[in-house]
């Protein structure tokens, strides 16, 4: 039997889930198990947790069937619960280092209590750490075990559960269980402090609560639920009633209580606005059914708070409250006017347009800083022509890129007028990065984020950590990313990432990569086409050569000597380089541009065709790897610098000892692994199905589809996937060639 038995419930918490195991894993002390409880989760957290699972027996799943709440999701790990003491660990927080092995030392060093209280710091996403502001309440004064009426301030902690450590067989004796409710930790805590006889305390940060920026809690969202804290608190007088004993707890309790009511009341963003009043009667029912006859009331503000819920005066609080906020505003508003008045970047005209209704049938697109029509704006563009017609496509392209813009495509040059009205009135606003900080999210706009690339190198928030991106604004970047209503993911594994490293509120819509579509559906002709608009000889082979930009270089350095790659290969290999190569001085390369072994495709426009013309891909931490994966055809990674490339941008798995085939760590072994059967032997094609398998798990040619019928037509219920086993297999180019010679 363990010592300590953690419950963690887990819904929607995909992104930080990894990191809250990582943390109970990762420490010292290991006389423990952990109760992970799936709370019917709709996202990637089940799956999360059995993973886990497989790999630490001290894991043990139980996956409801029903979303309960967190307070019965709690109740269902308690009963499963071996442990001689239950921690509680919400899913999105953390152990500090050493937390369990300093818990387990003062449980023994103080005769095993019924409760241990242990200290906890908050952490934000930018990094800060804030410590309790009630720390002091946890220094080690008097005895080390004593009785809540030796130390009553401890009612002055913040009421949760997941800073304590309970004794089951307390547990039991008392009969504690969660209550249905989102303030469910109330009850919990109020009953369980002021029915233990041994308490004990720790001071020391054991838990890292997480501030989730983009409102991952009821404390943080507008609604009617906040009423919930009135039944709450009826649990913990009637729990007091039915224990004669514990009477003398009514006046600290019912402190506790008018406190709890005035900070729902008072504090923005938690009950709308036509709710406050019915919220204040209620608060007011409470105070006088639950008044003790000796209680004072405090001095100073707050107490004049007491009186008001005393005599039931809503107009006298209200308007208390409106004038204090007033005068907290009117500086304010003079620093807002000013900040408006600078914002020259959105133009007078901007602001005019803005005031103009949306246009509920336009929708303007933008791909890559708008330099071209292409990505996953474009094949959803294309999508939208075909199931909504009525909506008007219009781009947004930088003037120095307008003449690459295909035949037809409806068209706004960056910073015309055109351009403005469009951004102002356009119902739909489609991205695969984001749009300038200039640019306001209106209510009625509807923001796509598609992205253009599974992340291998780290993407957000998580670029904090490594040196590549000292000079990035974190804040702007969240607050662009708050613009967001939907964001496009081709697997689970992108989605617990951008949930995590944009921690925004829109929703994620798994749906696959619109961009990649054509290399599911892709057909003979189609291969044909793309090898022949190149160039590329029937028979002879092509590898595409695609490198990733590395923020650590101050220019473009080549890692590989293209001519005698290609010399190597000999003349029946065609390389196809698409990236920033600088060879215009070497006369060999001219040469081998000129005898159509070495192509540039730098400046192609649809990198897809690129995929479906070559043979086999060869790149190093490029996204492209993920997408060209979706053909199943052979990829060569060649990563000679990967241990400062994965040191100085960081990345989410080792790509050598998880690659989708091959890999080679210098130019001669490339050339040897090109030479060979090896890069496309078994090996390589179990390592690429297994890459294929959790990375295009969501690739199979309808990406687009889904995307319209749910940002576009509003269709709720998505199409279902194609099962990975039943997709269609583009043929290879040698595989279009034999056919066309067969009909």
């Amino acid at each position: 039997m363990p010592r300590l038995s953690l419950v963690v419930p887990a819904y929607k918490v995909q992104g930080y889930l990894p990191e809250c195991l990582d943390s109970v894993l990762g420490q010292s002390y290991t006389d423990f198990e952990v109760i992970a409880v799936d709370d019917c989760s709709p996202d990637g957290s089940g799956a999360i947790l059995d993973q886990y699972a497989e790999r630490d027996t001290r894991i043990h799943v139980i996956h409801l069937t029903e979303n309960v709440g967190l307070g019965r999701a709690r109740n269902a790990g308690l009963e499963k619960a071996q442990g001689d003491y239950i921690l509680f660990l919400d899913s999105d927080d953390t152990l500090s280092d050493g937390a369990l092995a300093a818990i387990s030392d003062r449980l023994e060093a103080t005769g095993d209590p019924e409760i241990l209280v242990y200290d906890y710091a908050r952490t934000y996403w930018d990094g800060r750490v804030r410590p309790n502001q009630r720390a002091d309440l946890l220094e080690a004064e008097g005895p080390d075990v004593f009785r809540l009426a030796d130390r009553p301030q401890l009612l002055d902690l913040l009421q949760i559960v997941w800073n304590k450590a309970y004794r089951r067989d307390f547990i039991t004796r008392t009969g504690l269980t969660f209550p249905p409710g989102y303030y469910e930790d109330a009850p919990w805590t109020f009953c369980s402090m002021i029915s233990a006889e041994r308490i004990a305390v720790l001071d020391r940060t054991c838990v890292l609560y997480r501030q989730r920026r983009e409102g991952g809690n009821i404390l943080k969202t507008v609604s009617r639920k906040h009423f919930d804290v009135f039944d709450q608190y009826g649990r913990v007088f009637d729990f007091v009633e039915a224990h004669e004993e514990l009477a003398r707890w009514r006046v600290p309790l019912f402190r506790k209580m008018a406190d709890h009511y005035l900070t729902v009341l008072e504090r923005p963003g938690r009950l709308p606005r036509n709710a406050r009043a019915e919220f204040f009667r209620r608060a007011a029912a409470d105070y006088r059914a639950r008044l003790p006859e000796s209680f004072e009331r405090p001095a100073g503000s707050q107490g004049q708070k007491y009186a008001f819920l005393e005599h039931n005066t809503y107009a006298a609080m209200a308007g208390g409250t409106a004038a204090a906020k007033l005068r907290r505003s009117v500086k304010a508003r003079a620093g807002t006017a000013l900040n408006r008045s600078r914002r020259s970047a959105m133009g007078i005209f901007y602001q005019s347009r803005l005031r103009f209704p949306i246009d509920g049938d336009l929708a303007l697109f933008s791909a890559y800083w708008s330099r071209s029509v292409s990505c996953n704006p474009a094949a959803i563009d294309a999508e939208l022509a075909r199931l909504a017609p009525q909506i008007r496509r219009v781009w947004a392209v930088r003037p120095d890129a307008m003449s690459q813009v295909p035949e037809g495509v409806d068209v706004v040059p960056v910073g015309s007028r055109a351009y403005w009205a469009a951004l102002a009135r356009a119902k739909y606003l489609v991205n695969n990065v984001n749009f300038a900080d200039a640019v306001v999210k209106r209510p009625g706009q509807i923001h796509l984020q598609t992205h253009h690339g599974t992340p291998l190198k780290t993407m957000g928030l998580d670029q904090r950590k490594y040196p590549a991106s000292t000079h990035m604004d974190f804040a702007k970047l969240l607050e662009r990313c708050d613009r967001w209503d939907f964001s496009l993911s081709s697997n689970s594994f992108s989605t617990a990432v951008w949930e995590r490293v944009y921690p925004c509120s829109y929703t994620s819509l798994e749906t696959g990569y619109p961009r990649n579509d054509i290399l599911v559906n892709a057909t003979v002709e189609d291969v044909r086409r793309a090898r022949a608009a190149l160039g590329l000889a029937d028979g002879a082979k092509a590898f595409l050569y695609m490198p990733t930009h590395r923020e650590y270089q101050p220019g473009f350095t080549p890692a590989l000597d293209l001519a005698r790659l290609a010399d190597e290969l000999g003349p029946d290999v065609t390389l196809m380089i698409r990236g920033h190569y600088f060879y215009g001085s070497s006369p060999h390369v001219a040469e081998l541009r000129r005898s159509g072994r070495v192509v540039d495709v730098s400046g192609h426009p649809r990198v897809e065709e690129l995929y479906l013309a070559a043979d086999a891909l060869i790149t190093d931490y490029s996204s492209a790897m993920f997408d060209y994966a979706v053909l199943d055809r052979p990829i060569i990674i060649y990563a000679p610098d990967w241990d400062i490339y994965s040191a100085v941008r960081g990345t989410y798995f080792n790509l050598l000892e998880e690659p989708p085939g091959v890999v080679a760590t210098s130019q001669a072994e490339l050339i040897r692994l090109l030479g060979s059967e090896e890069y496309g032997g078994a090996d390589a094609t179990e390592r690429r199905t297994a890459f294929r398998r959790r990375f295009c798990e969501f690739d199979d040619g309808h990406a687009a589809e889904r995307v319209v019928r749910r940002v576009f037509l509003g269709e709720e219920s998505p199409l279902p996937f194609v099962p990975f086993a039943e997709r269609p297999h583009t043929p290879t180019p040698d595989q279009a060639l034999e056919l066309v010679e067969r009909a």
